[in-house]
């Protein structure tokens, strides 16, 4: 795959993800215990023999960027090729912040047009699967397809999350909605795409002349019955995890007896940045079921289909159930844990109850992420004993003892950071 150049693009702002991203870009968000989102997309390029790789990135950058580093555990430290980052910048010649996913490669086609490639492989940073693209590479090009777009089943009531495509009998793309309400088709542009090189330049500057942004909204409609533009379908597991819940439930699809998502298959292995860490400790009363539990963790309480991310310490006593614990966070004796997630360095202290209660009301300052009973605790957060947290809770980062205003929050109600002390 010499002649490939991949764009991995890993700029988004990740709302939907709540506290989540409020300090790291979406693909830089940890998932199943040891990786972060982008692992995924990395890790398939290099399974795929692609060394060419470019991450563009935009918002919250620092920790995306400190991960990637020179790309040595996806064996992109090269030489010729490698990875390479490239962010936005402002400049007197126009260049802005992206506006777009089709934006973010137009201002930097002067890296595109440089590579002496014959394909543009185009890569969201921010799903969950493992593929190896050369099979789709070669599709494309035994079809002499000008344009390639990969495309996945998905369940009819979730038509609305996602970019619709209909292919006829050939698999030629006949159309795409973005977001319908109701469609014919099932087909859920993965955001992957492989442009032969000059139709990418020549469609970004047209674009760029009409205003458009955005590749689903605004460039793949109008190539549709100019070029040859084919679909590719993938029928093994992908998620987009850009919402809490979604999120949740992936991580949640790692833990059944046979995970459709396999991470130990040596032929696609997911690769991430090595954390020297000792192993897993299990003290004389911990019980741990159907959960993943990283190294550098100490387990004294009980854990049941939950992960457990690095340096997590789960005292005598504490219960975690249907959740996800992220590194170096600590659970108090006595402490209830359910169907929650805790960002990491997180101190819950003793005989608290996080996920309290069968009320769901949803969380008045997020509705549309907060709403199916997921409680969501910010980087950083100080939890006093006995504190009780409702369901479709948010506690924001770094919140301590005197931000919040009892020992019992209700269900749907959030804590945040009082700015004056923080700052």
């Amino acid at each position: 795959m010499d002649r490939v150049l991949a764009l991995i693009l890993a700029g988004g702002a990740g709302e939907r993800l709540s506290i989540l991203c409020s300090e790291r870009a979406k693909p830089a968000v940890p998932f199943g215990g040891k990786y972060r989102i982008i692992d995924f997309v990395l890790s398939n390029c290099a399974n795929s023999g692609i060394a060419n790789v470019a991450v563009l990135t935009q918002f919250n950058p620092r920790s995306l960027t400190h991960h990637i580093g020179f790309g040595r555990p996806w064996g992109l430290d090269r030489e010729k090729g490698g990875v390479i980052v490239l962010q936005p910048f402002l400049s007197r010649s126009g260049r802005d912040w992206y506006k777009g996913t089709a934006d973010a490669i137009y201002q930097n086609l002067y890296f595109v047009e440089r590579e002496r490639v014959d394909e543009v492989l185009i890569l969201a940073g921010d799903h969950v699967y493992t593929m190896n693209y050369d099979y789709m590479i070669r599709s494309h090009r035994i079809r002499r397809a000008d344009v390639t777009v990969g495309v996945v089943e998905v369940p009819t009531a979730e038509v609305s999350r996602f970019g619709i495509i209909t292919l006829d009998h050939n698999d030629n793309v006949v159309s795409f909605e973005e977001k319908p309400q109701k469609a014919a088709s099932s087909l859920a542009s993965m955001g992957i795409y492989i442009f032969n090189r000059d139709i990418l330049i020549d469609s970004l500057e047209e674009n760029a002349r009409r205003g458009g942004h955005d590749f689903g909204r605004d460039i793949l409609p109008d190539l549709i019955g100019r070029y040859k533009v084919y679909g590719y379908r993938f029928r093994s597991y992908w998620r987009d995890v850009g919402t809490i819940e979604a999120y949740w439930k992936a991580n949640m699809d790692l833990i059944v007896d046979l995970p459709e998502l396999n991470l130990y298959n040596p032929e696609a292995e997911v690769r991430s940045v090595f954390e020297n860490m000792p192993p897993v400790k299990l003290g004389p009363e911990a019980q741990v079921a159907r959960s993943l539990i990283t190294n550098g963790a100490i387990i004294n309480g009980r854990v049941e289909n939950s992960i457990i991310s690095r340096g997590v310490f789960v005292k005598s006593g504490a219960v975690v159930e249907n959740s996800i614990i992220l590194e170096g966070t600590t659970v108090g004796e006595g402490t209830v844990v359910d169907r929650s997630i805790i960002d990491k360095q997180v101190w819950i202290g003793v005989d608290c109850y996080i996920g309290h209660g069968d009320d769901f009301t949803v969380n008045k300052e997020e509705s549309e992420s907060l709403d199916s009973g997921i409680t969501l605790i910010g980087k950083g957060a100080k939890l006093p004993n006995g504190l009780k947290v409702g369901r479709n809770c948010k506690v924001g980062c770094w919140a301590e003892k005197s931000d919040f205003p009892s020992d019992f929050i209700p269900s749907g109600e959030s804590v945040n950071r009082k700015l004056s002390e923080r700052y």
